[in-house]
């Protein structure tokens, strides 16, 4: 969220995401391995914008399965506009409201359980909350699901097989 700080962070996902950074960024992306961080400077027509740390995060490895790129900037309300500037005139666009765990759910980085609990987690205002909305962040209650669901399962299997073999005397 815009807001002014020490620092700000501008996240890009998708498939151009490297891309479109690369346009405004000083250092070669291309030769970077996932999970790095690169210091350099954002850039507009050879002007440096800010003095940024660019974090590439290739896809599948993601939060969103897709390539991401971070970018740590001042947190000037100026700079940040301006970053956002250059980056929407190279192609990129602004996400929708919860458009991030939209795209990692569409990935099958998570289930929808998981989904809901980050929402879950932003909005909690308490400590019971926040451990409620962590544990089922973590895969918590889809185990809980999932447990349940192999008990049912297995259930329903010994029934099907007593009702098949009921006149047989098999146990």
């Amino acid at each position: 969220p815009q807001g002014m700080g020490a620092l700000a962070l501008i996240r890009l996902s998708g498939p151009e995401s490297t891309s479109i950074v690369q346009r405004v960024f000083s250092k070669n992306l291309s030769v970077v391995l996932t999970h790095t961080v690169v210091h350099g400077w954002i850039t507009e027509d050879e002007r440096k914008v800010d003095d940024v740390v660019v974090t590439l995060f290739r896809s599948p490895k993601s939060f969103t399965g897709e390539d991401t790129v971070e970018i740590a900037c001042h947190g000037s309300l100026f700079i940040q506009q301006k970053i956002l500037h250059l980056l929407l005139l190279n192609g990129a666009r602004m996400a929708n409201p919860g458009e991030f765990t939209m795209r990692a759910f569409m990935h099958g980085k998570m289930d929808l359980s998981q989904a809901e609990a980050i929402g879950d987690l932003i909005a909690s205002e308490s400590e019971a909350a926040h451990r409620q909305a962590l544990h089922q962040m973590r895969g918590g209650f889809s185990k809980d699901i999932n447990t349940l669901r192999d008990k049912l399962i297995h259930f329903a299997s010994m029934l099907e097989l007593e009702l098949d073999f009921a006149e047989e005397d098999v146990e």
